[in-house]
């Protein structure tokens, strides 16, 4: 019987499909991909669990969330929809949204494509009132049963006795009233955003231009800030993985010098960095990782109405510029512990904490290697004859490796006014060593 069924169901698909390529000759027939379909649920969840963390999913298809208390925190149900909305547009999908005071009917009028929003339980019953039948989850049997009697609606349903559909039909169809009007308790599992994020995209065909791969990107990265604001975190590293049609995978590295979780921000790094890549092989499918989730609270706005100058962001210049340029190219200095001027100073990673060392008056600029200084009547010239005005600050190191010093250090005054770090070490002359700004 069962096989039967499913023949008989192949042979109206195939039926089906035949119809529609004599009407669009064009058209393009895909296979059905439920792993595809599940998966692109579970990023809309993460993406929707920002708003509230009671999302339920309701396979194949749908979502359901349980907002009243975040009504307040967004602005009221139009806002959440709209945010949702956009958040899942920019990952590729269009949806339709719609309230209930029961999951159940706020899922049938969102299936149906009403876009309503039921607030009140006294006008539930009008609204599900109008809703086809197909929306049950009942066999084609059923529904077909069902329309031969002349019931279309939910209210042609309900007002058939409740004792004949249950004998006739079973419970089941009851049921789904039930929980659909709150008559009957509807449980659902909640989603849990996963401790790390990973999504791809296999693309429709192959990409050969850096720009095409960025568009495709700004889907994830939109599934990526909304996973991140559910879990109300940040990254500061993720990557990008390219595969290609033959050889190895392609991998990216975007880091940030703070945690951030801004799609725009996102997608601007990524562009610098693609902006570089030379693709060496067609992609077929792209994909995002990112492991290391840390805390990132929501930021707070100033109470004060006449505060609304926005300092320079550094930050995003920085990791702008470290996207463009490369991470090594661009870093901060910071003070290294070690009394050779020359040895005094290390890279660091922008925002690293300083060492707090004692050292003598230093110069801004100090040279690549300490210039020799002529010495006239036993005075030293640069520009002109030199005036010492500070010192002297003897810094003597460097004996445990072999290249030790020994220096008496100066600030003195050109002619035309301007300060320089000069040094003598004896018998070896004067030194002109740094210029002070």
């Amino acid at each position: 019987m069962a096989d039967r069924k499913a023949r008989s169901r192949g042979v109206r698909a195939g039926m089906l499909v035949t119809a529609a390529l004599a009407l669009a000759p064009r058209l393009r027939i895909r296979t059905r991909e439920r792993a595809v379909e599940t998966e692109s649920l579970l990023g809309s969840a993460a993406c929707a669990a920002q708003f509230t963390p009671s999302v339920a999913l309701d396979f194949p298809d749908a979502l359901v969330l349980e907002v009243e208390a975040s009504l307040k925190a967004f602005g009221g149900l139009e806002r959440i929809a709209g945010r949702l909305r956009a958040g899942l547009a920019g990952m590729g999908y269009e949806t339709a949204i719609a309230c209930a005071p029961t999951a159940k009917a706020a899922n049938w009028l969102a299936r149906a494509g009403t876009s309503r929003f039921v607030v009140e339980p006294g006008l539930l019953k009008e609204a599900i009132d109008p809703l086809p039948i197909s929306l049950l989850r009942c066999d084609e049997e059923t529904l077909d049963a069902l329309a031969a009697l002349g019931v279309s609606s939910m209210a042609g349903l309900l007002d058939l006795p409740r004792e004949g559909v249950a004998r006739r039909f079973g419970q089941e169809p009851l049921d789904e009233l039930d929980r659909a009007l709150g008559r009957l308790a509807d449980p659902r599992h909640f989603f849990t955003p996963p401790p790390k994020f990973h999504a791809a995209i296999e693309l429709p065909s192959e990409i050969t231009h850096v720009e095409a791969l960025l568009f495709a990107a700004r889907r994830l990265l939109e599934q990526l800030a909304g996973f991140l604001a559910a879990r109300s975190g940040g990254v500061q590293r993720f990557f990008l993985r390219l595969a290609h049609r033959e050889g190895p995978a392609t991998e990216i590295a975007i880091g940030l010098v703070e945690p951030s979780r801004d799609a725009r921000h996102f997608s601007m790094l990524l562009r610098e960095q693609l902006g570089r890549l030379a693709l060496r092989d067609p992609v077929r499918s792209i994909a995002i990782d990112a492991a290391d989730i840390v805390p990132l609270p929501g930021s707070n706005p100033s109470l004060l109405a006449e505060d609304k100058s926005e300092p320079g962001d550094w930050t995003r210049l920085i990791e702008r510029l470290r996207a463009r340029l490369g991470s090594e190219a661009v870093h901060s200095v910071a003070v290294a512990p070690e009394h050779r001027p020359e040895r005094a100073a290390r890279r660091a990673e922008p925002g690293a904490r300083q060492l707090e060392l004692e050292f003598g008056e230093r110069p801004f600029w100090l040279l690549e290697a300490p210039r020799s200084l002529k010495e006239i009547e036993s005075v030293p010239h640069y520009q002109g004859p030199l005036k010492l005005v500070a010192g002297p600050e003897r810094i003597e190191s460097g004996w445990w490796d072999g290249e030790d010093i020994a220096r008496d250090y100066f600030i003195a005054r050109t002619p035309d006014k301007a300060l320089v770090w000069v040094f003598r070490e004896p018998g070896a002359g004067w030194y002109l060593h740094g210029l002070f700004s």
